[in-house]
């Protein structure tokens, strides 16, 4: 793979163990596509946001323009969920009879406190910008969580997708049985005064069933659209951060087996933060020779263990990366440094 060919996906996660880089490789990854003329949005999904910082550009929920043809994102997980129920509290409330409305309020703020539920918001905004909210951009690229969420986002579609399934599925029972009850009764069939839906009947098109069934038919197919973009690797690719350490080692090495599991291609490595060639001794050469040799030994097991990936050795740089120069510095290392598997 080459940096051109990254550039063909329309969707790019970066990820790996937090800490080895992530949100450099993927801010330098989109200011060098945006040199090349493709549209470009970063989306971070990392709680502990660092988009903003190595931009020095307060970057929040809305998109914020980074430079020509680019454009961040910083995805709150707590604000999403917020926002979900709320969205979720207005359409349940045109269901129901208004005396239910202060049952709606409670259950659904029990369900926002309820584990998953941040996560489960989180996905549901990724998967917009999978699909039609990422539309307008050439390349939309992922700045994910360490990689333990990154590996349970990548599953989380399936899992809803299937949640979804069985609700429909529950609705269809639930829709026969009120027609035969109708049909052996002779007429409507009302609900009780605790019932979500005031009644079990056949609805027409714009009933309260009808609608029920159109938001969950929207969302299971907003799910199922993200889960094929991410096992279609000529339109999503995947790219592991790793440093030449044990740790970062070990990670990535599990992650590629869980990524696997689902069916989901590495495309390629970022060995990050490498001792470049002339670092000198610099007044402390037994403590540089020692991290040196310590390197070459983990360099030399990532080519070992990971050499049949397509992967990058982008340099540890003499100072921090932070702002467009020190960006553009390592998207040149990325854009011309790809070794073939």
């Amino acid at each position: 793979m080459t940096f051109h060919g990254l550039l063909d996906h329309h969707l790019v996660f970066v990820g790996g163990k937090g800490g080895v880089g992530k949100t450099t490789t993927a801010a330098a990854i989109g200011l060098e596509a945006a040199a090349l003329g493709r549209t470009c949005l970063l989306v971070s999904t990392d709680p502990a946001h660092s988009l903003g910082d190595i931009f020095d550009v307060p970057i929040g929920a809305t998109r914020t323009a980074l430079g020509d043809r680019l454009w961040g994102l910083e995805i709150d997980p707590e604000a999403e969920a917020e926002q979900h129920i709320h969205t979720v509290k207005a359409q349940m409330k045109s269901l129901v009879h208004p005396r239910l409305y202060d049952e709606v309020d409670r259950q659904l703020d029990l369900a926002r406190y309820a584990p998953g539920a941040s996560e489960a918001a989180l996905l549901e905004r990724v998967a917009d910008l999978m699909g039609e909210e990422g539309s307008e951009f050439d390349l939309v690229i992922f700045d994910t969580a360490p990689s333990g969420h990154t590996v349970r986002l990548l599953s989380l579609p399936e899992i809803m997708s299937a949640w979804t399934d069985g609700l429909l599925r529950h609705r269809e029972r639930s829709a026969g049985l009120s027609s035969a009850l109708r049909n052996l009764g002779g007429g409507r069939f009302k609900g009780d005064d605790l019932s979500m839906i005031d009644s079990a009947q056949e609805y027409p098109d714009d009933s309260p069933s009808s609608r029920i069934n159109e938001v969950l038919q929207t969302r299971r197919r907003k799910f199922l659209v993200a889960r094929e973009r991410l096992l279609d690797n000529t339109t999503t690719a995947f790219l592991l951060v790793i440093n030449p350490d044990k740790l970062s080692i070990l990670e990535s090495h599990k992650v590629i087996q869980l990524l696997g599991r689902f069916k989901v291609d590495v495309s390629g490595l970022v060995v990050n933060r490498v001792l470049p060639d002339d670092l000198g001794d610099g007044g402390s050469g037994d403590f540089l020779r020692a991290r040196r040799s310590q390197e070459e030994t983990y360099l030399q097991e990532i080519e070992e263990v990971f050499g049949h990936f397509p992967r990058v050795v982008v340099p540890l740089l003499r100072h921090d990366v932070h702002g467009v120069t020190s960006l553009r510095q390592v998207g040149a290392v990325l854009s011309e440094g790809w070794r073939a598997k």
